[in-house]
């Protein structure tokens, strides 16, 4: 097994927060959000979506090498179980379903003579004997096999979920989640069997299937957002309650720290960091072995980047909700009896700007997915070798100048993106209204 960087992060923060689950499960403070949470429609199916993103990027951060691998080439579990589509490329573009290619060229027949035409694909409905007659009704055929396939799955897992939802959620939240769960898994499993016929998606440029850029590139996304938010969490935190609570000249060097931070423009301080993590790299390439780890260097260097460029917005939000509470009856009376002050910042104040942190922590984490798409559309962002919806979108510029236009490139990353970052959105708003202690009853 190779462990990257942000792989060993990524599941050092799923050992933090099952940790941390584990220590809030019985605290009675704790309960009456989360059951407000559980009886919310909204936020548990974006909550399932979320997770359904979560296992395929977790399933992308086990990476190995093959035992049967001449190559050195490093590959994650969810690239070995979606193997056909990484190894059945073609030549250049084809439109989703296709089977041929997107463009004429000229073809050399079985019998020696050449035509103008579109040419078979190499993998994309190769099964086909005469496509022009059988293509249509062999993809509505495929695609009732599939579904029925997938319906009897989903099924299986949506009978036995129940005894387990039960517990946790009430029975309308229940049935939301388990439409929630069958949908998902009969589309998943529908795709997935279609893609061992066709592209579903397409093919991109250098023949490389558009559907299976799109799955790899939610790990990107989840990692972006996860381990920027833990590298600006920590800052924003201990700085914003410093300087509400204490106020003085702690209070003066904090807003003139992060003051002046917001002051350089991020776009030059991001770019800047970026070509000097490459210099270092290129200085270095004894420790950079294969193009993944080099790319998991600069993926890391970038979520570090970002982090440090994003923690001052947070840090104001709470600067100005501690200096609130700071002012509370119960903060002067704990005051007044002499509780030592970082007994105070412990128990009164960081328990009552936490509803800020969580809803700024999921919002956050839906403007970093956005923002790598930005960063890698002005080739400032990850690797180009990574892939990740902003280097698609990059590499979609060119396709949709073509004519006819190669649209799927660009329809796959939003949708995709989209589907991440609403869940995300939605989320929050639901952790926004369970966690405000104004809104408690």
């Amino acid at each position: 097994m190779i462990v990257l960087w942000t792989d060993a992060l990524i599941f050092i923060l799923c050992f933090i927060v099952l940790a941390l689950m584990f220590y809030l499960r019985g605290k009675e403070h704790i309960k009456r959000p989360l059951q407000q949470i559980a009886h919310n429609k909204t936020g548990m199916v974006s909550l399932v979506v979320l997770l359904f993103f979560i296992v395929i990027g977790l399933l992308d951060s086990v990476h190995y090498k093959p035992a049967d691998n001449k190559s050195n080439e490093i590959i994650s579990l969810l690239d070995a179980f979606a193997a056909p589509l990484r190894e059945h490329g073609e030549k250049t573009y084809s439109s989703p379903f296709a089977a041929t290619l997107y463009s004429k060229e000229m073809m050399t027949l079985a019998n020696g003579t050449t035509q103008w035409g579109y040419p078979r694909l190499a993998f994309g409905g190769s099964h086909l004997d005469d496509p022009e007659r059988q293509h249509l009704a062999d993809i509505l055929q495929k695609t009732a096999q599939g579904l029925a396939q997938g319906v009897g799955l989903s099924l299986l897992v949506v009978l036995l979920l129940p005894e387990l939802l039960k517990r946790l959620l009430p029975k309308p939240t229940t049935w939301a989640v388990l439409t929630t769960v069958f949908i998902i898994l009969s589309s998943a499993y529908t795709l997935c069997y279609l893609s061992g016929y066709y592209h579903v998606l397409g093919t991109d440029k250098v023949g490389e299937d558009v559907f299976y850029q799109a799955i790899k590139s939610i790990r990107t996304g989840l990692v972006i957002g996860t381990l920027t938010t833990l590298v600006m969490l920590p800052m924003a935190l201990i700085f914003g309650i410093l300087a509400g609570f204490f106020q003085g000249w702690v209070d003066d060097i904090i807003q003139y720290v992060y003051t002046t931070l917001n002051s350089i423009p991020s776009v030059l301080l991001i770019a800047a960091s970026i070509l000097m993590v490459q210099v270092y790299m290129a200085n270095h390439e004894e420790d950079f072995t294969s193009v993944i780890v080099r790319a998991d260097m600069r993926l890391l260097f970038l979520c570090l980047i970002l982090g440090v460029t994003s923690w001052t917005g947070l840090c104001r939000l709470l600067r100005a909700e501690t200096l609130k509470l700071r002012e509370m009856d119960y903060v002067q009376a704990a005051h007044a009896l002499g509780v030592k002050q970082g007994m105070i910042l412990i128990r009164h104040i960081l328990p009552n700007v936490m509803h800020i942190v969580l809803i700024s922590v999921v919002l956050d984490f839906s403007s970093l997915v956005l923002a790598e798409a930005v960063l890698s559309y002005i080739n400032i962002g990850v690797d180009p070798t990574t892939y990740s919806w902003g280097n698609m979108i990059n590499g979609a510029r060119l396709e949709m100048a073509r004519e006819p236009v190669v649209w799927w490139s660009l329809s796959a990353a939003f949708v995709f993106m989209f589907a991440l970052v609403l869940a995300a959105n939605l989320f929050a708003d639901t952790v926004q209204d369970a966690f405000d202690p104004r809104r408690s009853s």
